[in-house]
C-alpha cells in the first residue's frame, strides 16, 4: 500500500488501474495498448495525480528534450522576441527551453556551451559574438546570424537584400543624398552584409550616399557630431537615412529633434528589424523587416533534424519592408 502523500509511482498506476507495469509504460509513451486498457490508466493517473518524470524518460532515451538558447539579452525587443518565438518552437515539439543570457561576454558564451553539453541538453541554438567560440561536435549546434564553420547551420535573414530594400526605398520615396548610420561589431557576420546592400542599392539608383560607421561601444553622440556637421543655413544635407537597427533609427531621431530637424518633412529615416510598440502594435520607424517567427521556427527545426548530412550550411530568409510614420507615404497607401 502506498504511503500517505509519498509522491505516486508507476506501480501505484498499475495497481490502482489493475494493469502491468508494462501497461503503464507503454500508456505513459504513447504506444498502442487495448482502449480500455488506455482508460483504465489514464484513470488511474488522474486520480493518483501521477506526473510523468520527462527528464528521467529522456535520460533512458539518450534524450532530456531540453535546448539551450544563448542570447545577448533579452532587453533588446528584438532578441526578446526572438527568445520567445524559439521558445513556442520548441514548446509545440515538447521541449524545453534553458535560456542562457551572454550579455556579449565571449567568455561567458563559452561557458554556457560547456555548462549545456554537461547538462546533457538535445540542442543549442546561439547567437554569440565570440570570434573563437569553440563547439564541440556531440552536441547539435545552430547559429544565427553568423557563420561558425561548414559543420555548423547558420540561419539569417537576407541582410544584403534588406539593405538593397532600404536604398531603393529611399530613392523611390524622392531621396537623392543619403547617410547609412551603422554601430556595430567588427565580427564578421550576415549583419554586416546590410552595408554592402545599401550601397549597392544607392549605387544602382544613383543615390549620393555618405558612411558612418561606428564600432560597438562607441558614444552614440557621434552621430550628433556626424549630423551636426552636415547642417548647412539650418538644412541637414542629407535627405534620406538608413540605420543599420530600429534601435540606432530611435536614437538618431532623438538627436535629430534635438537640432530642429524634422521627421519625415526634412529627412526621411528607415530602419531595421521591425519592432514594434509593446512589441505587437505601431513600428518605431519605417523598417527592414526581419521574419523572427520564420527564424526561429527554422532553427529549431534544423537543429532538431536527425540527418546531419542534410543540414545546409547557410539559410537567408526574406524579409521585407514596413511604413512606421518616418518615411514621406501615408499609413493608407500601405493597407
Amino acid at each position: 500500500m502506498r504511503k500517505k502523500n509519498s509522491t505516486p509511482t508507476m506501480k501505484d498506476v498499475a495497481l490502482e488501474a489493475g494493469v502491468a507495469l508494462g501497461t503503464v509504460s507503454k500508456v505513459i509513451n504513447g504506444l498502442p495498448v487495448g482502449e480500455s486498457y488506455r482508460i483504465r490508466v489514464e484513470e488511474a493517473i488522474d486520480k493518483l495525480n501521477y506526473q510523468v518524470n520527462s527528464y528521467a524518460q529522456g535520460l533512458k532515451a539518450s534524450k532530456t528534450y531540453t535546448v539551450a538558447l544563448l542570447i545577448p539579452n533579452t532587453l533588446n525587443p528584438f532578441f526578446a522576441k526572438l527568445t520567445y518565438q524559439i521558445n513556442l518552437s520548441l514548446i509545440k515539439r515538447k521541449y524545453r527551453m534553458m535560456l542562457c543570457t551572454t550579455d556579449f561576454d565571449p567568455g561567458a558564451e563559452q561557458e554556457y556551451i560547456m555548462m549545456a553539453q554537461q547538462n546533457k541538453v538535445d540542442g543549442i541554438i546561439g547567437l554569440t559574438y565570440n570570434p573563437d567560440l569553440q563547439v564541440g561536435d556531440n552536441v547539435p549546434f545552430v547559429s544565427i546570424d553568423r557563420s561558425i564553420g561548414s559543420h555548423i547551420p547558420c540561419i539569417a535573414s537576407d541582410h544584403f537584400a534588406g539593405g538593397q530594400m532600404a536604398a531603393e526605398k529611399l530613392a523611390d520615396l524622392g531621396c537623392k543624398n543619403v547617410a547609412f548610420l551603422r554601430i556595430g561589431s567588427s565580427l564578421s557576420n550576415e549583419p554586416n552584409k546590410r552595408k554592402a546592400g545599401f550601397e549597392n542599392g544607392c549605387l544602382a539608383r544613383n543615390l549620393q550616399y555618405h558612411l558612418k560607421i561606428l564600432q560597438d561601444g562607441d558614444s552614440i553622440h557621434e552621430f550628433e557630431i556626424f549630423l551636426t556637421e552636415h547642417i548647412h543655413d539650418g538644412k541637414l544635407d542629407f535627405d534620406g537615412l538608413f540605420c543599420v537597427t530600429d534601435y540606432i533609427a530611435y536614437e538618431v531621431m532623438k538627436i535629430l529633434k534635438k537640432l530642429n530637424i524634422k521627421v519625415p518633412d526634412d529627412v526621411q529615416v528607415i530602419g531595421f528589424d521591425g519592432i514594434q510598440m509593446f512589441g505587437h502594435s505601431d513600428y518605431i520607424c519605417s523598417t527592414i523587416i526581419q521574419p523572427v517567427q520564420d527564424i526561429a521556427e527554422m532553427c529549431v527545426r534544423i537543429l532538431l533534424q536527425d540527418n546531419t548530412a542534410a543540414k545546409p550550411p547557410l539559410i537567408c530568409l526574406p524579409v521585407s519592408y514596413k511604413y512606421g510614420g518616418t518615411t514621406k507615404e501615408s499609413a493608407e497607401r500601405q493597407d
